[in-house]
């Protein structure tokens, strides 16, 4: 990554590390907590990480991290969905368990040109070897399918897998806030070697379709906390903006874009 980029990374980090935590993640707790452990203790979580681990990409921002964090967010999300709906325990746990795998599965062809199509036909592909029911497999497959934002909504979904396709979109949204600005953004300009003028003719028709996932959220509780997280990435994204114009601007010279 050039020197110019660090420089403006490091500080939109900054910008980042004076905000909150989301309160998601504090209004939430008990169910954060719970994905977070049945991620880390899963037998069949575990096994499923390892196999995605291997096939995975991460010089793309969407990688094993990235993955990880939707998986945990995914699951938490679900959870709180399952308490509204008042399901059993039994039943929680289950759809937890397919949450987080179409979670992990979600961008393992990122780089593919309709990676989510090429994603749900890869993980229809891999999960038959895991201990799975078809009709969650093809809730897996739906719900990853249907994990694009702006993108219209395609096929047909059982309830329980309507509930698994909202709670993965909305986490893999929730890093459209601040982890845009402090990973993702930078991982995709050091891949694709973009140079600074153009990453700048760009940034405002970036910040325009953030302001637009602040509307996308699909489940209830993803309508509810989701915002939030948009808003500290319009926040970032803006301060970092006037700070590049004030501080880099000699950076953009008279070079075409």
């Amino acid at each position: 990554m050039d020197e110019i980029y660090k420089k403006i990374r490091d500080r939109a980090r900054q910008i980042a590390l004076e905000l909150p935590s989301p309160e998601f993640y504090t209004k939430c707790a008990e169910s954060v907590e719970i994905s977070d452990n049945f991620f880390e203790t899963d037998p069949l979580i575990r096994e499923i990480y390892r196999d995605v681990a291997i096939r995975i990409e991460n010089d793309f921002g969407h990688g094993l991290a990235h993955a990880e964090a939707v998986a945990r967010d995914a699951g938490a999300l679900l959870v709180e969905e399952s308490r509204i709906l008042g399901d059993s325990n039994e039943i929680t746990m289950r759809r937890l368990l397919v949450v987080q795998t179409a979670s992990l599965l979600h961008d393992v062809q990122r780089k593919m040109a309709d990676h989510a199509i090429e994603g749900a036909i890869t993980a229809g592909e891999i999960l038959p070897a895991f201990p799975f029911e078809l009709a969650e497999i093809d809730d897996i497959c739906q719900a990853i399918r249907n994990h694009e934002a702006f993108r219209e909504i395609s096929g047909f979904f059982t309830s329980e897998g309507q509930l698994v396709s909202d709670c993965l979109y909305d986490a893999d949204k929730f890093r459209w806030g601040p982890d845009n600005f402090k990973y993702t953004v930078w991982d995709m300009i050091a891949f694709a070697n973009i140079p600074f003028p153009r990453f700048m003719v760009g940034y405002q028709g970036g910040m325009k379709a953030l302001q637009r996932i602040k509307t996308s959220f699909r489940s209830t509780t993803g309508k509810k906390y989701g915002p939030q997280f948009i808003d500290m990435g319009v926040f970032i994204g803006e301060k970092l903006y006037s700070i590049i114009q004030e501080e880099y601007s000699g950076y953009l010279g008279n070079k075409a874009v």
